[in-house]
């Protein structure tokens, strides 16, 4: 916050109200009187708690956490992070009970911390990616919460989108000047990008390509469950709760990370558009990014991440290429599994680091077969929040104002064949299908002395 006021030449008293808008399902628990976390975060893609949702799918609650919440049973969520805390941390059940522990998702923590812990709450976008949440009523499930063993005191509460949060703490911002500015707007970063997006009818769509892909759909004012994806609030806005369908896929920017920080394959991101244009096409190679297991529509957490196709012919920059390709296929899947599910996307907006690629734009165009339009303004995520936060203080009217702040920068058009297209995506869904029938083996990495040692292990 400091460096940014220092970068736009403003001070406290320039400040009229705060948004806050970050990554879902990674939550923490912590002491409401000193504000130390219990223990560390779990991060979304943690899979340290496949053991206990194995064991309420055993249960029998898989349809029941479908029916309620829109999501599914799945390690990726909140609910199976909170419960391996309360398993597994010291005393921490006991305290929960009492009232001594406030439990939130990254919002949550970071309002406490800006109210000087004086607020303790969220908004339905976010607590509809817990598998807490009943999306129906639009409030903490009572039902789950007691089936996961989840103390319901933990839990922070479920105010709309656009409420006063709080305000600032007095030693957030020099000036003295903190204590007058509210936090009017929570919105979680999925949420907030399509609001951002200007997507504000049913059935218009955005994709985001960051860390995570994830394709986020406009349903309407009534949840829509649609098979492979989820269903969540997009946010709940002068009254009025709207409704999403989403498709997440765990790595899609990553997966270019993965190409430069671990195989040294690219200087950085910005070099693999070149990489993939020198060649004409893949070359028959596939990569399959599923390093964490394949999310949506799949849901198949025990796959891991598959290069196939290669011949003595193949080079790093049809690696490359087919990286870059993996992350528009991956956004076709969802496409696909959600005009089965009865809603069709005329055009897709996208947005995030990775589509400043115009390769990625072209073929992302090219495998849909229509039209994807890249905005003024890439990083639409945080403008949608600041909208929203705005508008409680009267220097935007919302929706109005962000519809009219939206201009397209350029359209891709498709240009490829529908045989081309159609024969292209036949070849992805049978490197994904040959990735998930490979035997998975847990990678000798995993094999560490308790104090975090390396290992050494004669061959």
């Amino acid at each position: 916050m400091d460096r940014t006021m220092a970068q736009a030449g403003v001070t406290a008293s320039d400040i009229a109200a705060v948004g806050v808008t970050t990554h879902r399902e990674t939550c923490l628990i912590w002491d409401r009187q000193t504000g130390q976390p219990v223990y560390n975060a779990i991060m979304w893609m943690s899979k340290q708690t496949d053991d206990i949702v194995a064991r309420w799918s055993a249960d029998g609650l898989d349809g029941q956490i479908r029916a309620r919440t829109g999501l599914r049973n799945d390690s990726f969520f909140s609910a199976g992070k909170l419960a391996w805390l309360l398993e597994h941390v010291p005393d921490v059940r006991r305290r929960a009970q009492l009232g001594e522990l406030a439990a939130g998702t990254v919002e949550t923590w970071l309002l406490w911390n800006l109210t000087g812990g004086r607020s303790h709450l969220t908004d339905p976008s976010s607590a509809s990616r817990t598998a807490l949440f009943n999306i129906g009523e639009c409030k903490w499930d009572e039902w789950l919460c007691a089936a996961y063993g989840i103390p319901m005191e933990l839990l922070p509460e479920v105010v709309p989108s656009d409420s006063c949060f709080g305000y600032l703490d007095a030693a957030v911002l020099p000036g003295g000047h903190a204590a007058s500015v509210p936090v009017m707007a929570i919105l979680a970063d999925q949420q907030a990008g399509l609001f951002g997006q200007a997507c504000l009818e049913a059935g218009s769509a955005k994709n985001t390509y960051g860390t995570a892909g994830v394709l986020t759909v406009n349903v309407g004012d009534a949840p829509l469950i649609v098979d492979g994806m989820t269903s969540s609030v997009a946010w709940t806005l002068g009254g009025r709760t709207t409704y999403e369908a989403e498709g997440v896929v765990f790595h899609s920017g990553q997966t270019l990370h993965w190409l430069r920080d671990k195989m040294r394959a690219i200087d950085s991101s910005e070099s693999s558009e070149a990489l993939a244009a020198s060649v004409p096409d893949n070359g028959g190679v596939y990569f399959v990014p599923a390093f964490a297991g394949l999310c949506d529509p799949h849901w198949d957490r025990n796959v891991r991440g598959a290069i196939v196709g290669l011949t003595l012919e193949t080079g790093i920059e049809h690696v490359v290429r087919a990286a870059l390709e993996a992350m528009a296929y991956q956004t076709r899947d969802n496409i696909d599994a959600l005009a089965r599910g009865g809603m069709r996307i005329p055009t897709l907006k996208v947005d995030g680091g990775g589509i400043a690629n115009d390769f990625l734009c072209q073929f992302q165009a090219d495998i849909l077969g229509i039209a994807v339009h890249r905005p003024h303004g890439l990083e639409r995520t945080a403008l949608g929040v600041a909208h929203v936060a705005g508008s409680g203080v009267g220097l935007w009217n919302g929706a109005d104002d962000i519809a009219a702040s939206w201009r397209v920068e350029r359209v891709f058009e498709p240009a490829m064949s529908e045989t081309r297209r159609e024969e292209l995506y036949a070849g992805w869904q049978d490197a994904v299908t040959a990735a998930r029938g490979l035997p998975l083996r847990k990678p000798s990495s995993q094999i560490l002395p308790a104090d975090n040692q390396p290992l050494l292990v004669a061959r």
